[in-house]
């Protein structure tokens, strides 16, 4: 039988990072409102969580890369709201910020999580902010949106767990 390995819910004794972008802040903070009250709930201390408030979703990475680098933290949650206008901005700025986190995780052998809502429409971005929990899937019937600041947390706390089981495996 395989060695299966996967991270749970439990809070590690742990400092997080979550940055949040201003723009759009009738989204972002619902987010990270979503964010810290995941992380409280899993038993996360709030003096254990740092929250640092970037102008826009573009200006993220520098600050996710800055807190990466420290080591002080198990993990970094980034939140933001680009929403499509009359032009092709929105999907330059959502290339560039998705690539460049996830290039910043794995140098940093960190979890940085996507919390950056892409949506149509302001209102699309208000359904992703709100609530408790989302299906995830597209294969799931019934699917409710959630808030994507509780899943990225959540996201978090597991791969936190994980990344520490698979350290530990023995050589």
């Amino acid at each position: 039988m395989p060695n299966i390995y996967q991270g749970s819910l439990e809070a590690p004794n742990a400092r997080f990072a979550v940055v949040v972008s201003r723009f759009n802040e009738i989204v972002t903070s619902r987010l990270l409102d979503g964010a810290v009250g995941t992380l409280v709930k899993h038993g996360v201390p709030e003096e254990e969580i740092d929250v640092a408030w970037v102008p826009g979703a573009f200006e993220i990475p520098t600050v996710a890369a800055h807190l990466a680098a420290s080591g002080r933290y198990a993990a970094v949650i980034c939140l933001g709201a680009v929403i499509r206008g009359e032009t092709t901005h929105d999907q330059h700025i959502n290339r560039a910020v998705s690539l460049a986190l996830a290039e910043i995780g794995v140098r940093h052998q960190l979890p940085v999580l996507f919390g950056v809502l892409t949506c149509n429409t302001l209102e699309q971005a208000i359904a992703r902010s709100g609530g408790d929990h989302a299906t995830t899937g597209k294969d799931v019937s019934e699917k409710r949106i959630g808030n994507k600041g509780v899943d990225c947390a959540e996201a978090a706390l597991e791969m936190v767990n994980l990344l520490a089981r698979l350290r530990a495996i023995p050589e």
